[in-house]
């Protein structure tokens, strides 16, 4: 896959209008969150908000702002499928060229945050990460169509985004001292509100990705043999040595010093 550009809750003016008459010359997939209007094939359409559209190449693109409703916010993507893509969007029978409402488009608005950080990052694997990102969209995106169902208990106007940031700081950050009290204080929520939303979003709790997100790091390091266990520790965001090496071992089965002999 070819990715040209990638834009993530982008917020357009009333006087925004676009007019592509032969197409964008790529692929161009729109996650609408507000109301927005569309011509197809010489067809007004009113597309609500938690819609989708994804163009071809050479298809006339004429989408505008819906003045009745204020600004325009989408998340888009300008790419070009390779081949066996193609394909798949095709077994898929992902409908082409017309807006499509889903309801909830939460989940998949976080997939395209995440590949505009991959994007536009300086990481390795940033190119073969979007692309996996991709097929995941893909994935759910045609889950979604089969079942019309939300991928998420939250609306974009709730909490499920500002969950997910939550999320991507604690597997970023993973030597920050992290205060449950204050995350909750964060969104506005009592402490076990916030625990309660974090586990019934992801499936596991917040303490248990803090540790995971530690354990994951822990093990990169210990690769490294000239950085010492407490040195390992330290930077994991554990005060005592004592206490890593504990939950190493109930979180790998090993101690710190044996998964590095294994290694």
């Amino acid at each position: 896959m070819r990715m040209d550009e990638l834009g993530y809750h982008h917020r357009h003016g009333l006087d925004f209008n676009i007019e592509r008459p032969q197409g964008a010359g790529d692929w161009l997939l729109l996650l609408i969150k507000t109301p927005a209007i569309f011509q197809i094939e010489g067809e007004e359409i009113h597309a609500t908000a938690g819609s989708y559209i994804l163009y071809t190449s050479e298809y006339p693109q004429f989408y505008r702002t819906d003045p009745k409703h204020g600004e325009y916010i989408d998340d888009w993507m300008h790419f070009g499928p390779d081949e066996q893509e193609q394909a798949l969007i095709k077994h898929y029978e992902i409908p082409l060229n017309k807006p499509v409402c889903l309801g909830d488009i939460t989940g998949l608005s976080m997939l395209m945050r995440t590949m505009c950080h991959e994007f536009y990052s300086a990481h390795t694997h940033r190119v073969d990460t979007v692309n996996a990102y991709f097929h995941i969209l893909l994935n759910k995106l045609h889950e979604q169509l089969e079942s019309l169902a939300p991928v998420s208990v939250f609306s974009e106007s709730n909490y499920g985004e500002r969950l997910m940031w939550i999320r991507e700081c604690i597997f970023r950050r993973q030597g920050y001292t992290w205060n449950i009290d204050d995350m909750a204080a964060d969104l506005s929520l009592s402490r076990s509100r916030f625990q309660h939303l974090y586990s019934e979003t992801f499936g596991t709790s917040v303490t248990q990705d803090i540790i995971t997100s530690r354990i994951q790091f822990a093990t990169e390091l210990l690769k490294n043999p000239e950085i010492p266990i407490e040195k390992v520790a330290e930077m994991c965001g554990y005060a005592s040595a004592s206490y890593f090496i504990r939950q190493f071992k109930e979180q790998t089965g090993s101690t710190p010093s044996q998964f590095r002999k294994k290694i």
